[in-house]
């Protein structure tokens, strides 16, 4: 009997294509809500997954054939990884598919910050024609400092090399890493040097909150701050309270600590946010482009194809 995977998400029809090509019947049910998988998981060896819901202690529960976890884009982090290590079920990510997608993001919403992009496009449209107002910063000179130096790090930093920066990078869990395009340094040097921060790192228990107001703190230069990662590693307050003390120059932020409406327009914060014009916000689209859609799943059929050997 051949072995099944169930697909509960969105993911581009390559990877049905080259997991039939190994041999997998594939249920393709972009549309099946959790409780319908919950019901149906049992007959299969393997789910692929996007962002529809988590897959937790009671989908594993569901599961007693489950043999691994394919997540159709960066990190791990809807996923009940501990639980995944003691039964033994395989989790495979496709960060290398949207590496390229997230660090072009990352350096869109920088050069639009530094330069003014939203605030002067809303006011010309308002008629308001304002060029001291609007002036910029040039990023040559500058010190970028990118927190983790994995797939979307080392994207940024290869993105910011025809800029003329310094990009230096902190990464907790790697050392040895200095390439043509990053030095490796210490946190104490990033935040005494840097010019740009830029977040690159998965949400763990230790990351969420991490980037709070004492964080923010230990900055000795005002900062351009860029977060394409996860949106519970920031504290958005923070965030405000920082720009209104001339600490940050100007967010860019495609994930929020909470995101999607309605929950979103709820926070005490929200208000806040979306009237602030050195902030641009975008809908965590960062690595979700159409290129990366099809390379996604390419990355992941790889992957599937290297433990169904």
């Amino acid at each position: 009997m051949s072995k099944k995977i169930l697909i509960v998400d969105d993911l581009h029809p390559i990877f049905k294509e080259k997991a039939e090509a190994l041999g997998y019947k594939v249920d393709d049910r972009p549309e099946i809500t959790r409780a319908e998988t919950l019901a149906a998981i049992k007959d299969y060896d393997g789910i692929a997954v996007r962002t529809k819901f988590r897959i937790d202690q009671e989908i594993f529960d569901a599961a007693p054939k489950l043999k691994f976890v394919a997540r159709a884009g960066a990190g791990l982090d809807n996923i009940d990884i501990e639980i995944a290590k003691q039964r033994g079920i395989a989790l495979l990510a496709a960060n290398e598919g949207n590496m390229d997608a997230v660090g072009e993001h990352a350096l869109g919403l920088l050069l639009s910050l530094m330069n003014n992009f939203r605030k002067a496009d809303l006011e010309i449209r308002k008629g308001i024609w304002d060029r001291e107002g609007n002036r910029g910063y040039e990023l040559k000179g500058k010190t970028v400092g990118i927190i983790g130096y994995g797939f979307m790090g080392q994207s940024f930093a290869r993105k910011l090399a025809g800029f003329g920066v310094k990009v230096m990078a902190y990464d907790k869990y790697k050392t040895g890493f200095s390439d043509e395009f990053a030095q490796e340094v210490s946190m104490e040097e990033i935040v005494k040097h840097c010019d740009v921060l830029s977040l690159h790192i998965p949400l763990t228990k230790e990351t969420k909150q991490m980037v709070n107001d004492e964080y923010f703190f230990h900055f000795k230069k005002p900062i351009f701050f860029i977060n394409t990662a996860r949106g519970e590693i920031v504290n958005t307050k923070a965030v405000l309270n920082h720009i209104t003390k001339g600490k940050i120059l100007g967010a860019g932020l495609d994930v929020l600590e909470t995101e999607k409406f309605p929950t979103l327009a709820e926070q005490n914060w929200h208000d806040a946010l979306i009237t602030n014009d050195k902030v641009i916000l975008t809908p965590h689209v960062a690595g979700w482009t159409f290129d990366s859609y099809i390379k996604i799943s390419e990355v992941l059929a790889d992957k599937l194809a290297k433990i169904s050997g």
